[in-house]
């Protein structure tokens, strides 16, 4: 436990009460939810009656496991046979106040609802992350985010970032890079918010279109998540460096809240912010075997809503493969901390290796400036298995040759089999071929090949 002080002390007390008293309150949060979703949704009220498990069956957390899991693709069915809000909607529309969505980057969007009281309390979780993140009361905070679509990093971030105290600036990243740049050279933000790729390219092109280096602007903290990036050393580093300022990683989900994971400026992971709302549990992916909380400890998170009215899910696999990286830290902290290393959706299996795209982006990062750091995955195949080699596109480094090509993809194809154990074939692209990010999240793997010519 580091030492303790004034600046590190939590948002909440809630996440420095002990680990037990904690599960005491889960516990008795789930038996309230479980009894609330036997009243009120159908969509579980099946689900709860096939496995003849109710709330009076749960008596520890041991017992949850059980409870059947909520897949994504059943999410997406009960969203299709009852638009808009899915069969597993809990609240009457009477009483729902905000709907938000997906970012809809592998389909349709999927929407959740809120009643005024989920809304109290997605605030208050984000609030607990972007303090633990470094925001103060009275910090102007640019925000970075997507401010359309109803996309959760928009209106739900102000709200957390306006219960903290701290001014918010929602220029978006829609509202356009030069903006952005020009509000934090009039307003000179303590802390900025945003997807790590976006932010990394503001500070790139910053000396252009604010007349000055990112370094000038004051920023002291970059808060970042949304996409892979802030846990890739590598991209952290170039945040870290081109801004001059901390950065820390938040991370959360569509179904669950905003933001329920947070890292704090000792930089060891993200820290739970959310016992009492969200009810964590870390599992065996492929046996689905719970996995207990200690550091060291890697699985993927499961997830159940507490005192959520509009929306609940009930053991919801997130297919976020993590790291426990620390239990309990510093303020008194007593929740894991984790790093996010992969999601099931984007994994790939090359050869019979299992292989993260974000990976693969980090060896790549990580030989700057050889290459420009840029890469995409090219899995021009059907599904998520191939035999063949792993295709990459890598950007050339800024005013590098093509005549280079063949021995710096010989260099980059080592790296990568010498780090994945997977052989690949590197395809060297001109520097700022992919698209510069922007309000989406960035893509790391491409399904077809684009035209290498353009």
């Amino acid at each position: 436990m580091t030492n303790t002080s004034a600046a590190d002390v939590p948002f909440s007390q809630a996440e420095t009460r002990p680990w037990a008293d904690l599960q005491a309150q889960q516990l008795h949060e789930l038996r309230r939810q479980l009894a609330y979703l036997q009243a009120h949704s159908p969509f579980y009220q099946r689900k709860l009656g096939a496995a003849r498990i109710g709330a009076d069956d749960v008596r520890s957390l041991d017992d949850l496991r059980a409870i059947p899991f909520t897949t994504k693709q059943e999410l997406r069915d009960s969203l299709k046979a009852a638009p808009l809000l899915g069969e597993h909607q809990a609240a009457e529309w009477a009483d729902v106040v905000q709907v938000q969505a997906s970012s809809g980057t592998t389909g349709s969007p999927a929407y959740i609802g809120l009643t005024r009281q989920d809304c109290e309390n997605w605030a208050e979780m984000t609030a607990r992350g972007l303090y633990a993140s470094g925001i103060r009361r009275g910090d102007r905070v640019l925000h970075g985010f997507s401010m359309s679509k109803g996309f959760v990093g928009g209106i739900p971030i102000w709200q957390g970032i306006e219960r903290i105290g701290a001014v918010d600036i929602p220029i978006g990243a829609d509202g356009g890079v030069d903006r952005l740049l020009i509000a934090a050279r009039d307003a000179r933000p303590r802390c900025i918010v945003g997807t790590p790729n976006f932010l990394l390219y503001l500070a790139t092109v910053a000396r252009d279109l604010a007349g000055c280096a990112a370094t000038d602007l004051g920023v002291q903290r970059l808060i970042v998540g949304g996409e892979p990036g802030g846990g890739i050393p590598a991209i952290r580093e170039g945040l870290q460096s081109h801004w001059g300022a901390t950065c820390c990683e938040v991370m959360g989900g569509t179904d669950l809240g905003c933001v329920y994971w947070a890292e704090a400026p000792d930089q060891r992971g993200m820290y739970f912010v959310a016992p009492e709302f969200i009810l964590a549990e870390l599992i065996d992916p492929a046996s689905g075997e719970p996995i207990p909380w200690k550091e060291g400890a890697t699985g993927e998170l499961v997830y159940s809503s507490l005192q959520r009215q509009a929306s609940p899910v009930l053991r919801f696999r997130s297919g976020d493969h993590v790291t426990v990286t620390a239990m309990g830290g510093p303020g008194g902290r007593t929740t894991p901390a984790i790093r996010c290393f992969g999601r099931t959706d984007d994994m790939l299996i090359v050869r019979g290796v299992n292989l993260f795209p974000s990976a693969v982006q980090d060896v790549v990062s990580s030989m700057k400036p050889l290459v420009g750091g840029v890469m995409r995955v090219l899995a021009d195949f059907e599904g998520h298995t191939t035999q063949q080699n792993l295709k990459l596109l890598v950007e050339r480094a800024p005013g590098a040759a093509p005549h280079n090509d063949a021995a710096t993809a010989a260099q980059v194809e080592t790296r990568v089999r010498n780090a994945l154990a997977v052989k690949a074939e590197v395809t060297m692209v001109r520097h700022g071929f992919f698209d510069a990010p922007g309000a989406q999240k960035v893509a790391l793997t491409l399904r077809k090949a684009p035209d290498l010519t353009r």
